[in-house]
């Protein structure tokens, strides 16, 4: 079983940045594509990035294009979400996921695509 942990979260004022991170504790962490979810308060989980395995092909929901940036680095077991002038709607708890299966990353959009999730971390951005 793959566990991660997210972390780099926090409380932010709007126009600022931050760079969340998510290890993994799977050895074969780099034979998988990643992906980054969102949740604010009374709303649903929400796709932000994905990344494929080898890291040279992402895809982001059109609300965060231009903003974030998802990477990862295999050597460190991590995969990063740089969020670059964050709104008060940026507000949520992010969590990193491990999709079920491999794929195009553009498909792996939907919460049942994946199969091992963080326990997230807040981020809160002030107006």
């Amino acid at each position: 079983q793959v566990q991660l942990v997210e972390s780099g979260g926090g409380l932010v004022q709007a126009g600022g940045s931050l760079r969340l991170s998510c290890a993994a504790s799977e050895r074969t962490f780099s034979s998988y594509a990643m992906g980054w979810f969102r949740q604010a308060p009374g709303k649903e989980r929400e796709f932000v990035a994905a990344i494929n395995w080898n890291g040279d092909s992402t895809y982001y929901a059109d609300s965060v294009k231009g903003r974030f940036t998802i990477s990862r680095g295999n050597a460190k077991n991590t995969v990063y979400l740089q969020i670059d002038s964050l709104k008060p709607e940026d507000t949520a708890v992010y969590y990193c996921a491990v999709p079920w299966a491999a794929g195009s990353i553009g498909r792996l959009t939907s919460t049942g695509s994946y199969r091992y999730w963080g326990p997230g971390t807040q981020v809160t951005v002030s107006s």
